[in-house]
């Protein structure tokens, strides 16, 4: 940005500038002089727009792809749209409703958090026109109950029942000289002990009454404790989810070779789950929905998109995930941020109940 920066654009140049970046916000098209004189409010010649739009290009705020092309606004010139001209207003009642209509039906049809998640991302596709996404971490789940059964002489299957009635199965490696009794013990132990606790608090106190813990149980017992919460509480990579739902409708914006490039690397990386905690990580410390466009958005910048993105909460006020939608660096972003926002805080209400 150079010295004076943005502070330096009069009201003329303010005017030709939304021009630019609502058309091609709206169109995916550069704009030339002679449009941008005729969408004008105010009576001015293509001459003098041609002047301006050159010092807005000399500032870094627009580009010409093209020679003799019109021009598009760079992703600094969008950053600067969004943060300073961009006017987003409110849902309608009407879209609101929609909104509670699709996703509160979802809570009360759906069996599963995942499924009510999916439905989310759904309807933000739809009201989007973009993909919608929704990304969780690994629920720290608080035990209820826990037992070892033995299915191989040096394996066991763990079996951990959360306060919620969710149900995680994990095969551990055991010593081949464990008696069953041990199983017993150590899963009495557990249930005893660390009831009502999250799996990383399980672990931490395990390992801060070391010495204290050996006087009650035996070598082998203790082995069996320390994998089995090791085991669950160790595995949020495993547990993370991505959901994405309308990926079709990237397609519809492709115009060119290097479009479908990009949105294969999008794709890629998609399906990959690419760095989906860096996901969680965008919006986890800050309230209310950010917005990361292209190359500030580290996670698909190879792809040349945007993602809005808002945090979800639990009902201990924990960011537990994150939704939002990705599109082309032209997304409708005075109609998306209001949409993702009101999403966010529905679905805080609904996994709070």
């Amino acid at each position: 940005m150079p010295e004076g920066g943005l502070g330096e654009l009069d009201s003329r140049a303010r005017d030709i500038f939304r021009s630019i970046v609502e058309s091609y916000l709206s169109t995916g098209d550069p704009v030339g002089s002679r449009n941008v004189s005729r969408i004008l409010t105010t009576a001015l010649s293509p001459a003098s727009v041609r002047n301006v739009m050159a010092d807005l290009e000399e500032m870094g705020l627009i580009y010409a792809p093209h020679t003799s092309a019109g021009r598009l606004p760079t992703e600094m010139g969008l950053r600067f749209f969004i943060d300073t001209l961009m006017e987003v207003g409110d849902l309608s009642k009407e879209e609101r409703k929609l909104i509670d209509k699709e996703v509160v039906k979802a809570a009360g049809d759906v069996d599963s958090a995942e499924s009510l998640l999916s439905e989310a991302g759904h309807m933000l596709s739809a009201m989007s026109h973009g993909a919608g996404v929704v990304a969780t971490g690994k629920q720290d789940i608080r035990l209820k109950h826990v037992e070892f059964v033995r299915i191989e002489p040096a394996r066991v299957l763990a079996v951990l029942v959360g306060e919620t009635g969710t149900v995680e199965n994990r095969i551990i490696d055991v010593p081949r000289n464990l008696p069953t009794s041990a199983l017993v013990e150590a899963a009495n132990y557990i249930n005893a002990h660390f009831v009502g606790r999250t799996l990383a608090e399980a672990r931490r106190e395990l390992e801060a009454q070391h010495d204290e813990r050996r006087r009650e149980i035996d070598k082998l017992t203790e082995r069996v404790i320390a994998a089995g919460v090791a085991t669950w509480s160790g595995v949020a990579e495993e547990s993370s989810t991505l959901i994405v739902r309308g990926m079709s409708n990237l397609i519809g914006d492709v115009k060119a070779i290097e479009d479908l490039e990009r949105l294969k690397l999008l794709f890629d990386d998609l399906e990959s789950k690419k760095d989906i905690i860096q996901v969680l990580g965008l919006a986890e410390h800050g309230e209310g929905v950010r917005i990361f466009i292209g190359s500030e958005n580290k996670l698909f910048s190879l792809s040349g998109s945007s993602l809005v993105v808002a945090p979800f909460r639990d009902s201990d006020e924990k960011v537990v995930g994150v939704l939002g939608v990705i599109g082309p660096t032209r997304l409708n972003y005075a109609r998306v941020v209001p949409t993702v926002n009101y999403t966010a805080q529905l679905l805080t209400q609904l996994l709070g109940r």
